[in-house]
């Protein structure tokens, strides 16, 4: 599916458009139902009804492409089951990290009356929620490490709002805990992240008192963009910094293939919040299946519209987030065992370097 970016938003004074509702208007505040009553609610809608999805992908890289692929599938997989369509195609685009760009995107959807809004990453969550406000329109999010944190949710079981979906949150101790196991002498961990990017301050944050407590010193670097970034690993390295933490963080994702090579020179294992960093060539990527993620965001829309779901009563789904995935490359590059990480997680994987996931 082709994505729409910038040079089309531009073409009309979006503007203009009004601010209009959803086309479907089955869903209200409030609106709760069980499970016969949605089950029922199901087989009447399978009449051939349309509704029209919004996808908005925050940026291009290997776990949101994953998760995107993953909605898409199941949305068709369900249509098919219920009797329904659901229209994407002409409603998903990719925000290229860019904030001016993703508010001209929240602004066609609107003009469109998309009937609901489903953002991949916190970013995209953040500008959909702040355009949906006065119009309802419903946003299941995809990939939120911390949607309370972001301030999308009021709590993760009650949402309060418009808005609920599917949180990637990672267990930032449990990731530490591998760089100890791997190398128990070590003393200097590197902070590598975007201080830009909410996903990234609560488990940077966690991970500096966790270090910290551990009499670990750490040393920080940021970054916006790609060039940034790799001037920050090479700071890193400088530094003397024994190993490297990121977490779920989208630009420190697409820059990973222009930095792993810096790392492996240099003998650094680099530890992330996602298995695509491991794919894109980082020793140890860490957390939830994007996959499985995707087809859960996926279920969470259509229990919105056909069901009637109603996204302010609709607790958050978090999944499984302690799959290990290391770069088999990249491991025995730089030496290190990691055997051990078989115990101190649910799943163990390995993988080696490429730039999608097939």
């Amino acid at each position: 599916m082709k994505k729409r970016t910038l040079a089309l938003l531009m073409i009309t004074a979006m503007a203009a458009a009004a601010l209009t509702g959803c086309g479907n208007t089955d869903q209200t505040a409030g609106n709760t139902v069980s499970a016969s009553e949605a089950g029922q609610d199901a087989e009447e809608k399978a009449d051939g009804a349309v509704y029209k999805v919004g996808i908005v992908q925050f940026v291009d890289d290997a776990s949101l492409n994953q998760i995107e692929a993953a909605i898409e599938k199941e949305l068709d997989a369900r249509a098919a089951e219920l009797g329904v369509t659901f229209d994407y195609g002409d409603y998903t685009y990719n925000g290229q990290a860019d904030s001016t760009v993703l508010n001209q995107i929240a602004s066609e959807l609107n003009a469109s009356e998309v009937d609901v809004i489903v953002p991949i990453a916190t970013p995209a969550a953040m500008i959909m929620q702040n355009a949906t406000e006065e119009n309802q329109i419903p946003v299941v999010f995809s990939a939120v490490s911390d949607p309370v944190g972001a301030g999308l949710v009021a709590d993760m079981n009650a949402p309060g709002s418009n808005i609920t979906g599917t949180s990637d949150a990672l267990n930032t101790e449990a990731v530490i805990d591998l760089i100890f196991a791997a190398d128990p002498d070590i003393k200097k961990i590197g902070l590598l992240y975007n201080k830009s990017e909410d996903a990234s301050k609560a488990p940077i944050e966690a991970a500096r008192a966790y270090c910290e407590a551990k009499g670990v010193e750490v040393i920080e670097k940021t970054g916006t963009t790609n060039d940034e970034i790799s001037l920050a690993a090479d700071a890193l390295i400088a530094g003397g910094a024994e190993a490297v933490f990121t977490p779920t963080d989208n630009s420190v994702m697409t820059a990973e293939l222009a930095i792993y090579e810096k790392f492996i020179e240099a003998g650094v294992p680099h530890y992330g919040g996602a298995d695509s960093f491991a794919l894109n060539g980082a020793f140890l990527g860490y957390g939830v299946n994007y996959e499985e993620l995707g087809t859960a965001t996926a279920d969470m829309v259509v229990d919105v519209l056909v069901n009637g779901a109603d996204p302010a009563t609709t607790a958050v789904v978090t999944l499984d987030n302690g799959i290990a995935t290391v770069n088999t490359e990249t491991a025995g590059a730089i030496g290190l065992e990691y055997g051990m990480f078989a115990d101190m997680c649910t799943e163990l994987k390995e993988i080696v370097t490429a730039k999608e996931f097939e």
